[in-house]
């Protein structure tokens, strides 16, 4: 009897712990959520309210009407597409390359992508901008996703490389003895059994250039600048606008959420990729 209670307590305890976590992680989001349905008045209201508070829609339709945040809005999307596309044009050869090809160096050249994650962002900040001054690409869409693919393409190429070693060799021989190239093997055996880590590798590159902000404000002026640099457009030096703030907050916010959501098992898959054999 005392060891059933001993252990429920535990049980208990363990789920009184996670809904602490969870709590405690969900609140901001919560938070951001229902200041975006407030008034100007009901934003940080003292006693705060929490629940009851008069709805509005008035700081969505602000948004929605402003030119300026469709453009950023959009800056984001066509950035953020851009940058997977290219990630994972580099990323796919190079990685199957280390794993299918014997060369001279392969480990070192496979540890020197690698090393391109270890500088931090701000330290690389200065370099590239004063190469984007005479490449001509600051405040442009493209420069920011040259940017954005340099630093994720190591993470892409590790990614792709465990997928890609997963996969037998038997698989590209048998389809070249049936008359296939070493391309239209890849291309038709290899590239669809990888679909689940190519499906990663896009949700962690998306999810990392969407959110980036350092460099979307320093190398972008009017023309190029994303979401979320736009959003400190309602941060002024007199009065904060804590509404619009917070409806442009979860506009960003959503897009990713249901998108990491949706395809959340290959995200699982991708980041244990290689770990097990």
């Amino acid at each position: 009897m005392r060891l059933l209670i001993a252990k429920k307590a535990k049980s208990l305890g363990v789920y009184c712990l996670i809904m602490i976590v969870l709590i405690w992680a969900l609140l901001p989001l919560y938070m951001t959520i229902t200041t975006s349905f407030k008034y100007q008045r009901d934003a940080f209201s003292m006693p705060p309210k929490f629940l009851w508070f008069a709805p509005t829609v008035s700081n969505y339709l602000s948004l929605f009407q402003s030119m300026d945040f469709r453009k950023y809005y959009l800056n984001s999307v066509i950035v953020t597409f851009g940058s997977v596309i290219l990630v994972l044009a580099v990323a796919i050869p190079a990685a199957y390359a280390l794993v299918r090809y014997d060369f001279k160096g392969k480990e070192i050249l496979g540890f020197f992508f690698l090393t391109t994650r270890v500088f931090p962002p701000i330290g690389l900040l200065i370099p590239f901008f004063v190469m984007w001054i005479k490449f001509g690409l600051i405040d442009t869409r493209m420069g920011l996703v040259l940017v954005y693919m340099q630093f994720n393409l190591a993470l892409a190429i590790w990614m792709l490389r465990g997928f890609f070693s997963e996969l037998p060799d038997v698989l590209e021989e048998a389809a070249m003895i049936d008359g296939c190239s070493r391309f239209g093997a890849f291309m038709r055996v290899i590239l669809p059994l990888a679909v689940p880590g190519l499906a990663a590798t896009a949700i962690l590159t998306a999810v990392f250039t969407w959110n980036e902000f350092l460099y979307a404000f320093a190398l972008t002026g009017r023309e190029a600048r994303t979401v979320t640099v736009a959003i400190y457009n309602f941060i002024g030096y007199e009065e904060v606008e804590w509404g619009r703030l917070q409806a442009a907050g979860t506009l960003v916010i959503l897009p990713i959420l249901i998108f990491a959501l949706s395809v959340e098992k290959y995200l699982v898959r991708g980041l244990t990729a290689g770990a097990v054999k």
